[in-house]
């Protein structure tokens, strides 16, 4: 008679122990697994940094040295290498090749700006150095008409004055062309996309005619996408209609390793 009872308290104390949850033990398993995890996840990503870094230094001791035989089978090994051939030749080589390359960057930057001073063309030509190289940026409210790639005969004249400073450096040259963001529709130029990648390819055809090797230039066009200042009035948009001429970096650190490999 009193087994019914006795199901029913073994039911009530099945269902309390399911109402309690999961066993406290769980919970502790379940931390420690995601701590794991998040430990070799640390590890690949350490490991990727190193890589990263690594390739760095390769690639800055190839440019100092022209070394091709650095080894490429892992961070570990490329580092017994580095401690084989890093010495201190190595590393003044790499210092003595930086400040050439400033130094080569401060002559042209000081040229372009007795040119500018002498020439009263301070409003229109403007230079400087950032990571790219030297730069000369040139107005193109005097190089082009409003929406055209058309150079104008002020533009023309402003751009071989600038030439005959241009060819005293033999580098490799960039020419970068930006508009405003005011949109453009025509026929010829459906977007500035195409206004900007004109407005360059017209300075690098006129440099090209006035003797530069073409094998030195190349072309981009950037449209509205990188501003110097806000497109926010009317004068900011007219200095970020511009041409920048760049003597890259890259062309000159390598002739700067060429001059001292024949030291």
């Amino acid at each position: 008679m009193h087994e019914p009872e006795e199901n029913l308290d073994d039911e009530i104390e099945y269902a309390i122990e399911e109402s309690r949850g999961v066993p406290p033990w769980v919970i502790t398993f379940a931390d420690m697994v995601t701590l794991l995890m998040v430990f070799f996840i640390l590890l690949f990503a350490i490991g990727t940094v190193e890589q990263e870094k690594w390739r760095q230094i390769k690639v800055s001791l190839r440019e100092a040295l022209g070394a091709d035989a650095i080894e490429e089978q892992g961070t570990r090994q490329g580092l017994d290498v580095i401690q084989t051939q890093v010495d201190e030749q190595t590393v003044h080589a790499v210092d003595e090749v930086g400040a050439m390359v400033n130094r080569e960057m401060e002559d042209i930057i000081s040229e372009v700006e007795e040119f500018i001073f002498k020439n009263k063309l301070s409003g229109e030509v403007r230079v400087s150095s950032d990571e790219r190289g030297a730069v000369i940026t040139i107005s193109d409210v005097v190089l082009f008409p409003s929406g055209s790639a058309e150079m104008t005969p002020k533009g023309r004249a402003t751009l071989r004055q600038v030439f005959d400073v241009l060819k005293q450096f033999n580098y490799n040259i960039k020419v970068e062309g930006h508009t405003d963001n005011t949109p453009i529709h025509t026929l010829r130029y459906p977007s500035n996309w195409e206004l900007s990648a004109f407005r360059a390819a017209e300075v690098a055809h006129m440099l090209i005619d006035d003797g530069y090797p073409p094998e030195r230039l190349s072309v981009e066009g950037f449209a509205e996408f990188r501003p110097i200042v806000p497109n926010t009035s009317l004068e900011n948009r007219s200095r970020n209609r511009r041409i920048e001429v760049v003597y890259q970096r890259g062309s000159i650190r390598k002739r700067m390793v060429q001059i001292l490999k024949r030291k």
